[in-house]
């Protein structure tokens, strides 16, 4: 209806915009009186929205920082001075600061982190992430990459949508979110389920196949992993110790075998010296033909390493996993894991196809190199492959036989003496009777 004023839905819409304007203007002065006086004359400018500085390289960086956001933070309380304290009112913008690059800008920007973070820091600085900056690496995470640096909200439980892993592993995310795992987690109130940080951990981030950190945050969550597997599975923590939880838990997967060098003595996983790779180049020369380590190839392989200053003799250890990191977050519902002996325990199985010879690097990332599928069922390899042996299951027949003749000679030996103590005996009755008559 019209009256002799506006449109009733003119007015509708009219105070339905002043209400919201009168709201945000309500926020914005709750957010502002949360504030000290120095930081609201920093965001006097600060909270402009699009303030930039540009650089001297062509690029642009980000002045701007949300009032309402910072407030709400927990670094509020410490205010601006407490990370910027080179800028005061008197000299600001800072005359002789001179930035090359947003980069460069942020990594210095730590140094502020550091500060009150310190314990975080070693954490830090002895992580993947770390090396990788280290090496010079343009995209290896820093603080502000997974912390807002003026929105930092207290520590609680991230949700799915707000993971900042993904920004880097994106691949590797899509396939957790589609994992069992994942999608417990996209519930409502299952804050409980294992996300990134709680295999991984959040800032000493290692290398998913060095050491047992991944495989200690399974069984920290199914503490009863080791029982269960008992009821169906012969020498189940072997079977655990040995075989990575998505080759069984990712049906499907293509598997391999990686074949560890470990020093025998210090039973400490061999590692690439920093500064002194050899690995790579010592294993393409022991691999003559190019075509992958035979036997022979692999013997000499750890000879080299055993004389290289090791403590004790160069071995093998093996360990059946999946081919890839995207691969190993694809777990699937318990009920679809293997649980059949024979996809290994068979002549020709496929996860003993593919075969490769590893070493730590200096930041705990292995340094694979292929062999040839051979090695696993070699006579020569007896030696090296003590300790991935495993009767049927490395089909080095050789084994096999003198684990058979071992097993018979034990069983034979005592059997053999008691039988010929016993007609020792019998014999000896015998011939006292006679000399009794």
């Amino acid at each position: 209806m019209h009256g002799r004023g506006l449109p009733t839905w003119v007015m509708a819409a009219f105070f339905g915009v002043a209400a919201a304007f009168f709201m945000d203007q309500g926020a914005a002065r709750a957010a502002a009186s949360a504030l000290s006086e120095p930081d609201q004359q920093c965001l006097a400018c600060h909270a402009t929205e699009g303030l930039v500085k540009k650089l001297p390289n062509g690029e642009t960086l980000s002045l701007h920082v949300a009032g309402p956001a910072f407030a709400a933070s927990v670094h509020n309380p410490m205010g601006c001075a407490s990370c910027h304290a080179e800028v005061t009112l008197q000299n600001h913008p800072p005359v002789k600061q001179k930035i090359a690059s947003t980069r460069e800008y942020s990594i210095a920007r730590t140094e502020a982190c550091r500060q009150c973070h310190d314990d975080i820091f070693k954490l830090y600085g002895g992580s993947i992430h770390a090396s990788l900056l280290r090496e010079g690496n343009p995209v290896a995470p820093i603080c502000t990459d997974c912390h807002a640096p003026h929105a930092i909200q207290p520590k609680a439980r991230e949700v799915m949508a707000e993971v900042s892993c993904r920004k880097c592993h994106d691949a590797v995310f899509g396939a957790y979110a589609a994992s069992v795992h994942g999608r417990a987690r996209s519930k409502p109130g299952n804050t409980h389920v294992p996300l990134c940080a709680d295999c991984h951990r959040a800032h000493d981030v290692t290398a998913a196949t060095a050491g047992d950190t991944v495989k200690n945050a399974c069984l920290g969550c199914h503490p009863a992993t080791v029982a269960s597997h008992q009821v169906w599975l012969p020498n189940a923590a072997r079977h655990l110790e040995t075989i990575s939880c998505p080759a069984c838990h990712v049906p499907g997967a293509k598997r391999r075998v990686d074949l560890r060098m470990y020093d025998s003595v210090a039973q400490t996983r061999i590692s690439e010296k920093q500064g002194v790779p050899q690995f790579d180049s010592r294993a393409r020369f022991a691999d003559a033909k190019g075509t992958g380590l035979d036997a022979l190839a692999l013997q000499s392989l750890l000879r080299e390493f055993s004389r290289d200053g090791a403590v004790g003799k160069a071995t093998l250890r093996g360990r059946l996993e999946v081919s890839d990191g995207v691969v190993a977050h694809q777990l699937s519902d318990k009920y679809m894991a293997s649980r059949n002996c024979d996809s290994c325990h068979r002549v020709g199985a496929d996860p003993f196809q593919s075969v490769t010879v590893s070493i730590a690097g200096p930041d705990g990332r292995p340094l694979r190199y292929d062999a040839d599928k051979d090695v696993l069922h070699s006579a020569i390899s007896v030696e090296s492959m003590g300790g991935f042996y495993a009767i049927g299951g490395t089909r080095i027949k050789l084994l096999d036989w003198l684990f058979v003749l071992a097993l018979l000679s034990g069983i034979g030996v005592p059997i053999g003496h008691l039988t010929l103590t016993w007609l020792f005996r019998r014999y000896a009755k015998k011939i006292g009777g006679r000399e009794d008559s």
